[in-house]
């Protein structure tokens, strides 16, 4: 039985498999001096068409939270949407490892910050006795599933670099935003003014790790030594990295990326001839939020559903994995229909 709690539920897929049993021969360079780690890093310089720094973490909360502390100091403080992960499910990660920079959360429609917003809160005060604002940090695709335009990017990048703060991306999710925007990966990242990109790997089928791409290199300085003093420098590397290749090399991160966002539409679809449910925000990439009656929920939950009802902006999250198959989506709904009546 699949399940629609979280992308994380899924395997790894099976480029990302092969790519790790290959790399599990024989000896190699521990600490990333291994040919997987360069050749990865190597292809995601091709894929963003730039000269970028990158770096592995384990997980996604390293990921954020240490390129977060590489922009700011203990006094500064980091915009962030009411809804973004770095806010409410990261445990004070952000804060602890950047000595104490504080979060300013700002509202803002459909789970995206606009530049009003960033201004708001940016121009809010500027004595000494207020965290001066460093950093604004946009989730990509956002805690609701819906993503950002290259335009909108580009507007908040260019009011933030005019007030001299940092761009950082959590792009947990950023394979979907870029299938769902047939956008370049560069056209969403540096060309529109984002500094680092957290890079997801986990959600879209990867076993575990994250890239940090730095797109300013002189924003990296001593990031190694961050993340070795974090407990993320793994030292048998190429098997963080290597997973990475199989994604990479033919495209799979951008296909499975585009099937688990039409299996996402599939579902809304279905929902939206549910007369009980209704869609709280626009099905953009993988994630479907809907309300529903506290029956079907609990209903859905009896029948061995699993799925989550305190995330985002609250109702029901359903989210599709690169390994949804179209029959689980479909068996979902017809529970949906029977218990609605």
């Amino acid at each position: 039985m699949q399940h629609f709690a979280s992308d994380n539920y899924a395997g790894i897929c099976p480029e990302a498999l092969a790519a790790l049993i290959a790399a599990n021969a024989g000896h190699a360079p521990a600490y990333g001096d291994d040919d997987w780690t360069r050749r990865v890093s190597d292809r995601l310089r091709a894929l963003f068409d730039t000269d970028c720094d990158v770096y592995f973490a384990f997980n996604g909360t390293a990921a954020n939270s240490l390129a977060l502390a590489s922009l700011c100091q203990s006094y500064h403080s980091v915009v962030c949407h009411e809804l973004a992960h770095v806010d409410t499910d990261e445990c004070g990660g952000p804060e602890f490892f950047s000595n104490g920079s504080k979060l300013l959360p700002a509202k803002g429609e459909h789970g995206k910050l606009t530049p009003e917003a960033v201004r708001e809160v940016v121009a809010r005060r500027s004595d000494i006795h207020y965290p001066k604002p460093r950093v604004v940090t946009l989730t990509q695709a956002t805690e609701v599933g819906t993503v950002y335009r290259v335009d909108e990017i580009a507007a908040i990048a260019d009011l933030a670099h005019a007030s001299g703060l940092r761009v950082h991306m959590d792009g947990a999710r950023f394979a979907n935003a870029v299938a769902a925007l047939g956008v370049s990966p560069a056209e969403i990242t540096w060309r529109a003014g984002v500094d680092v990109l957290c890079f997801g790997g986990t959600k879209m089928g990867l076993p575990v790790g994250e890239a940090v791409v730095f797109f300013d290199r002189a924003l990296s300085e001593d990031f190694a030594w961050r993340c070795k003093q974090a407990g993320q420098l793994a030292s048998k590397m190429r098997f963080l990295s290597a997973p990475w290749l199989g994604m990479l090399e033919d495209g799979a991160w951008l296909r499975h990326a585009a099937h688990a966002n039409a299996m996402a539409r599939r579902l809304a679809d279905g929902l939206a001839a549910i007369p009980a449910a209704r869609l709280l925000f626009p099905v953009e990439a993988n994630g479907v939020f809907a309300e529903l009656p506290p029956a079907l929920i609990d209903g859905l939950r009896a029948r061995g559903w699993r799925f989550y009802t305190f995330i985002g902006a609250g109702g029901a999250r359903f989210m599709c994995a690169w390994d949804t198959q179209p029959d689980s989506v479909d068996a979902l709904l017809a529970d949906l229909r029977e218990l609605a009546g």
